[in-house]
């Protein structure tokens, strides 16, 4: 674990601003200088509730926090991307997990997807973008997955 900020998250602003959303998200890469680069970006868009790990173990044992979303790193040290992907989708499978690689391999991709990652995102000039919209996708798939939430309720007590 390297560096933990805002213990009270701030809103996330997606571009329809119908909605607000509160994520905790951990960001994992065994490259300090991009989580270091990665927080500040985020911070900078209006996301506080952070988390950076240089490894997948000590994201693993945080994952009591209950983090709404993980940017994960493919190749790192120890536990490759996948093996911490899985041992994250067993643990809790509503964690949003974007794997992040600098491999630009379809392969790779489609694997990640296969495991559960959310999505897979290729290390670039224009990280920041790509990964503001995958946060804003996120946070309309939990606004979709409340309201069938609601309607099932909904529907349940009416039959009572």
């Amino acid at each position: 674990m390297v560096d933990y900020r805002g213990t009270n998250p701030k809103p996330i602003k997606t571009s329809d601003m119908t909605t607000q959303q509160t994520f905790r998200i951990f960001l994992v890469d065994d490259d300090s200088f991009y989580l270091a680069l990665l927080e500040k970006r985020l911070i900078n868009s209006g996301y506080t509730s952070i988390q950076l790990f240089t490894n997948g173990i000590d994201c693993l044992n945080e994952l009591g926090q209950k983090p709404d979303i993980i940017f994960l790193d493919h190749n790192m040290d120890t536990y490759s991307g996948y093996e911490v992907l899985k041992k994250i989708k067993r643990y809790d499978p509503n964690i949003f997990v974007v794997m992040v690689s600098g491999q630009e391999d379809i392969k790779t991709a489609v694997d990640s997807l296969k495991h559960g990652a959310f999505d897979y995102i290729t290390k670039s000039g224009d990280d920041e973008q790509k990964i503001i919209e995958v946060i804003e996708k996120i946070a309309h798939v939990k606004k979709i997955q409340e309201q069938k939430s609601k309607s099932i309720l909904k529907s349940v007590f009416s039959l009572i």
